[in-house]
């Protein structure tokens, strides 16, 4: 494990609010040189602590006007293989992620649409016709705030 001190916390947290901040800008926040937040930043990197870079899309811009989780039990889990079930349902695109949990549920999605009728008509002929797809729950996000990071 890395050892973490304050100030690559601080790093961290100041890269998740906004990853496109150059080292000179960090460095002058956190009373740094440009060079050494450059090596720090590198050294995080180096260890595997940032995950790939990434764009974060307006949706509403893109036309998608609503997000649905659902919840999905697998009718009988030893008849449908769980890789044949993510194989089919990653390849619906209107399924941003596919999680496979402990719980109630097998599997949570996150699935957006334009609206609530074409929500319906991909719930009804993709994720419904899934291999194994036993009882789904849908819960449709009426807010977000999104957080900095873990740390």
């Amino acid at each position: 494990m890395l050892e973490l001190d304050d100030i690559d916390r601080a790093l961290m947290q100041a890269l998740c609010v906004d990853a496109t901040q150059s080292a000179g800008a960090l460095g002058r926040a956190f009373n740094l040189s440009q060079p050494a937040t450059w090596r720090r930043i590198k050294r995080l990197r180096d260890a595997g602590v940032f995950g790939p870079r990434r764009v974060d899309l307006n949706l509403e811009k893109l036309g998608v006007g609503v997000t649905v989780f659902l919840g999905i039990k697998l009718a009988t889990k030893g008849r449908v293989s769980l890789e044949d079930f993510e194989r089919a349902v990653s390849a619906i695109p209107e399924v941003q992620t596919v999680q496979h949990v402990l719980g109630v549920y097998d599997y949570r999605l996150r699935v957006v649409a334009q609206d609530l009728p074409d929500f319906e008509r991909v719930l009804r002929r993709r994720v419904m016709t899934l291999p194994g797809v036993g009882n789904i729950e849908a819960n449709v996000l009426l807010s977000e705030e999104r957080r900095a990071g873990p740390i």
